[in-house]
């Protein structure tokens, strides 16, 4: 089983980076900013399943490499630490999101689910994320957990989370919104703590061992 060191480094930083702004919760926040929080949450309900699916199709496609093909998994990891890094330097030198130009209103909420699960779905950066965070908190010194349930059961413990605190932001979504709209500062803020935290899960998957 996972330590429980491992688990907690895993849910901590999910947490954070299921709050930072970013195109999935920003359309959950205006969303429900807009239609109320219900709204919010079935967009979340829709974004979830979309999560699930990546996680499956990551969790089967990362153990059927390891087990045929060691030098194509290493090829997967080196090109995790650039993907990695080049979320860090995105993240550090990009601008405070204004609300207002992301919000799209959407007057049948019966739709939202389907909306979420499509935006999900169709951001190819999803899966690559996956397969460059997930491995590095899998351990290969178990005989009773395969990797690729070791992979699916973080892939879901982070769904959970991403399902908890999206519903937490569709409820504060009134508070949300003032505080990403006037305080710019607080976006650079977690830009910059989230930019370190991709470059040191760059720098641990260079040096980790699968």
């Amino acid at each position: 089983m996972l330590s429980m060191e491992t688990l907690v480094t895993f849910i901590s930083i999910s947490i954070f980076l299921c709050f930072l702004p970013g195109p999935d919760n920003l359309l959950v926040l205006s969303q429900s900013a807009i239609n109320g929080y219900k709204s919010g949450i079935l967009i979340t309900i829709g974004l979830c399943i979309g999560l699930i699916i990546h996680t499956s199709l990551v969790s089967l496609g990362i153990a059927a490499i390891i087990q045929a093909n060691a030098v194509a998994f290493e090829i997967i990891r080196l090109f995790g630490v650039f993907y990695l890094s080049y979320l860090a330097w995105g993240t550090f030198k990009a601008r405070p999101i204004h609300l207002k130009s992301n919000i799209n209103n959407f007057n049948d909420t019966k739709k939202l689910i389907k909306k979420g699960l499509i935006m999900n779905l169709s951001n190819p950066k999803i899966i690559i994320f996956f397969l460059a965070f997930l491995p590095q908190f899998t351990t290969d010194n178990t005989i009773t957990i395969p990797v690729s349930l070791q992979l699916l059961s973080l892939g879901l413990v982070f769904v959970l989370i991403a399902f908890i605190v999206f519903t937490l932001i569709s409820y504060l979504s009134g508070f949300l919104n003032k505080m990403i709209s006037r305080k710019p500062s607080v976006q650079t803020i977690l830009n910059r703590i989230t930019s370190l935290i991709f470059i040191a899960l760059a720098i641990n998957l260079c040096i980790s061992q699968f």
